[in-house]
């Protein structure tokens, strides 16, 4: 489908963006993919992630991946001056996003009551480890605290094994993702009543709301999910395989796709068998299930088993590791990684939000800013604050 390249869908959207770390900042990076001018108001001694991570030279790398396309602006938020200049920045934007642990906003005089007052169609959006009530709500949280309290680790892992963490920070992914999806809804209501409003989004919240296997199995079975390892806990053969050279995933999630497997591997008859007549039944002897399958496969290298799964139409796939999936053509074909070129780091891959918006500009590829790179152009475009006053504040350590 060809269309006419237009601007970016959020072209013209300012973001005022108090979040470091990680979760915040991945909400915030994802409007800027999509054009929204965001203005990373930042401690004179800079987001906390700056020197987290992975870090090359002086730089940390994990900041430059998850601050692209921002401005970054040094305001000392202690300050009533500083607090001030950020007032004023907020009565500008359209969007207001903040991850302090609750209560913080107020004191600093930057909450959603404060803000709105002088700018009724603000959309504000808190993001914290628990959201902004409730018995944990001023407990600090890391995405491994979310993961263990949700529920995820207890059903990630072998059944003999321990707990296991997720490999990768799902708790602070998801709160964005549900945080930027949040803020386009409530952008969308105020086109509607000319009104912002207040969003409170929670890494518990999230990552809870991202099992819907696992509650299911509780909410309507009564039954309570237990880790079963490298498979489906629902369905069978589906998850992980053994070949003669490595590992395969099959996903076989149907009686047609079940006799499509039998048939590839040569084992027809299997279809007779009472045991395996129906994705439930298969799902309880899944260890006869994979007896079969591996009896087959472990003979054969994975080019030949793959071959011939692909062959029968049955889901399955070698299992690549992170390099290999970036340097896959189905990565380069999809454009999900962005060239920048950082001061400092030189040139760079960025990962932008992967929703293709047909008949608009491709994602912005900017690379993240030096701190307080932007200061003097977004308080002179914005605020209007001449040289000699950007300097005034300077001298006071206010920015």
């Amino acid at each position: 489908m060809t269309a006419a390249r237009g601007a970016p869908l959020l072209d013209g959207l300012v973001v005022l963006d108090f979040t470091r770390v990680l979760a915040g900042p991945y909400c915030t990076a994802m409007l800027g993919d999509a054009g929204a001018r965001v203005v990373k108001v930042e401690s004179l001694q800079g987001d906390d992630q700056r020197r987290m991570g992975v870090v090359i030279g002086d730089e940390s790398a994990s900041f430059a991946m998850i601050n692209r396309n921002k401005q970054s602006v040094r305001i000392d938020l202690g300050r009533p001056e500083g607090q001030r200049l950020a007032r004023q920045l907020a009565a500008r934007a359209d969007v207001v996003v903040e991850n302090f642990k609750p209560g913080v906003a107020r004191k600093l005089g930057i909450d959603f009551e404060a803000l709105a007052a002088e700018n009724p169609r603000l959309v504000y959006c808190s993001i914290s480890g628990f959201g902004q009530d409730g018995p944990n709500a001023a407990k600090p949280a890391y995405d491994v605290v979310a993961q263990a309290l949700s529920g995820l680790m207890s059903i990630t892992g072998e059944p003999e094994g321990p707990p296991t963490l997720v490999g990768e920070s799902l708790g602070d992914i998801c709160a964005g993702m549900f945080a930027a999806w949040g803020i386009m809804a409530a952008l969308f209501a105020r086109e509607r009543t000319g009104r912002g409003r207040y969003l409170d989004v929670a890494m518990f919240d999230s990552l809870f709301a991202v099992q819907p296997t696992a509650l299911t199995q509780y909410l309507y079975a009564g039954v309570v999910p237990r880790r079963v390892g490298n498979r489906h806990p629902l369905s069978s053969p589906f998850g992980v395989y053994a070949a003669e050279d490595g590992h395969f995933v099959l996903a076989a999630a149907n009686d047609k796709l079940f006799a499509a497997v039998t048939h590839a591997i040569g084992r027809p008859d299997l279809l007779a068998d009472e045991r395996f007549r129906t994705d439930q039944r298969r799902c309880q002897p899944d260890q006869a299930v994979r007896e079969y399958i591996e009896g087959w496969s472990r003979s054969r290298n994975l080019a030949t088993v793959l071959a011939a799964f692909d062959s029968a139409g049955v889901p399955a796939a070698p299992i690549l590791g992170v390099d290999d999936a970036a340097r896959s053509d189905q990565a380069s074909a999809r454009g999900l990684l962005a060239p920048t070129r950082h001061a400092k780091h030189g040139e760079r891959w960025v990962v932008p939000q992967p929703v293709k918006f047909a008949g608009t500009a491709p994602n912005l590829a900017r690379a993240a800013p030096e701190l307080g790179a932007d200061t003097d152009a977004v308080l002179g475009e914005l605020l209007g604050l001449d040289s000699a006053a950007r300097a005034a504040l300077r001298a006071r350590g206010v920015i």
